[in-house]
């Protein structure tokens, strides 16, 4: 028998034990973002690293980072020539609340069916448990036929804020040929899907002054320029007819999509129809001569985020308001830059804005793209991996979000990552009753078995 087959076997009678794991580290709430969950935070990483020990990891360490929570590493390196493999994930979870509407306690998780209930269930600690058991199917059925490091962060959920400066001090560590990073997900049940690009972020809070003081909308309106109609005008123009944005050199940098995305684009499931059930919007609305598809993954975009000024209280209140303010962020795309696109956003208030008014924009985060060569052998390994083990080429599509440590490993340690992940549409991630559907987890223990051998 080969040893892919026993690691096979192995993954399949060690199903419940696999699902045990899972089940007691979704116990802990790790919320990243609450300070009274410092602690359990930190019981997470412990958690993971004690995980890695008995997996038979070597120099596993729980790593601080400079006034954030911790990363944990360990490596196991025994094969010269082998590729290394970074395996990324995040032990961080979402807050749970609304609390009323779980069906069962957020951090009590419960098999209902096919389904694992619990908060961190399908992002991401039931992804890291994926890897986790597949490394150990692998190594209780021989040689393991790769090198591995990894790198398990607990501030993905607040940006991974702290973890761009922690590998710029570290990148030695953590270099390697590819990384594995089940942080994505699928199109559906049986729908393997492999996510090659994801979009960067450019977030501005612009603002708008007029007179010093709210003023009596009676005895000044007419005479003096209203700050919430400039800021709102000024919004609209930043889009022409056609649904293209109008910042001055906003696409100079765009790469255009090849004839081989537009063909891998057309055959995902998320139609038109898909986007109208979803949003229940009554029409749809974007850049022209792009499918919703390739608007929503693989061109920029420019969205309001939040609008205020004024009286927004209840009743009414004859205000002409001193100021206004507008949240703005834009997803970019291959080869756009955040620090570009905000002078480009600076020059179009340059030259739309009025002199009846006094403006600024603060640029308030920012998150690189990254896009994967698909000729990579880890792309080509979790190919034949997926198609393995579902009996289907699996689907390419460009995840419209960020994630920030992709980039980072891109950028810092040139480690191009490998995006896939179990996790469905349906998943209710970041919100109550957040599940994870055991049969599609288990096939993708399988996938990351045939992946490990594969790439070895």
């Amino acid at each position: 028998m080969s040893e892919v087959q026993k690691a096979l076997d192995y993954a399949k009678q060690n199903r419940e034990k696999f699902l045990s794991n899972l089940i007691e580290v979704l116990k802990i709430p790790s919320i990243s973002t609450d300070a009274e969950f410092k602690d359990e935070v930190q019981r997470a990483a412990e958690w993971m690293a004690d995980h890695l020990k008995r997996l038979g990891m070597e120099n596993v360490e729980v790593m601080p980072t400079e006034g954030g929570h911790p990363v944990v590493y360990g490596d196991y390196i025994k094969k010269p020539g082998a590729p290394t493999v970074l395996v990324y994930g995040h032990y961080d979870v979402q807050p749970a609340d609304p609390l009323e509407l779980w069906e069962t306690g957020p951090f009590e998780p419960e098999v209902r069916g096919d389904l694992l209930f619990g908060r961190g269930s399908s992002d991401m600690k039931g992804q890291v448990l994926a890897t986790f058991s597949a490394i150990e199917a692998v190594m209780k059925s021989g040689d393991v036929p790769v090198n591995l490091k990894f790198l398990l962060e607990g501030e993905e959920e607040i940006g991974s804020k702290h973890l761009e400066p922690f590998l710029q001090k570290h990148a030695e560590k953590f270099k390697a040929d590819v990384s594995l990073n089940p942080d994505a997900g699928m199109m559906g049940i049986d729908m393997p899907t492999i996510t090659y690009g994801l979009r960067g972020l450019a977030y501005f809070e612009i603002n708008v002054w007029g007179p010093k003081a709210d003023l009596h909308s009676g005895l000044f309106g007419g005479a003096v320029h209203n700050p919430a109609q400039v800021l709102t005008e000024l919004v609209a123009k930043m889009h022409d007819d056609k649904g293209r944005i109008t910042l001055p050199g906003y696409y100079d940098s765009v790469r255009p999509l090849s004839e081989q995305e537009r063909a891998d684009f057309a055959r995902l499931p998320n139609d038109d129809a898909h986007y109208l059930e979803e949003s229940g919007v009554p029409a749809l609305w974007g850049e022209d001569g792009y499918t919703s598809a390739e608007r929503t993954s693989a061109r920029p975009t420019l969205e309001v985020n939040g609008l205020l000024s004024g009286w927004t209280g209840p009743g009414s209140k004859t205000v002409l308001p001193a100021k206004a303010m507008a949240k703005i962020s834009c997803r970019l795309v291959p080869d756009q830059q955040p620090a570009e696109v905000y002078k480009q956003m600076v020059r179009f208030m340059e030259e739309n804005a009025p002199k009846t008014i006094k403006w600024e924009v603060k640029d308030l985060t920012s998150s690189p793209f990254a896009i994967a060569d698909l000729n990579n052998p880890g792309v080509k390994a979790m190919h034949d991996a997926m198609e393995t083990v579902w009996g289907m080429r699996p689907f390419y599509r460009r995840e419209g979000g960020s994630i920030g440590a992709v980039a980072m490993l891109q950028q810092i340690c040139g480690v191009e990552s490998v995006l896939v992940g179990m996790g469905l549409p349906s998943d209710n991630v970041h919100s109550p009753n957040e599940h994870m559907h055991l049969p599609t987890w288990y096939k993708g223990i399988d996938a990351f078995i045939h992946f490990f051998y594969n790439l070895g």
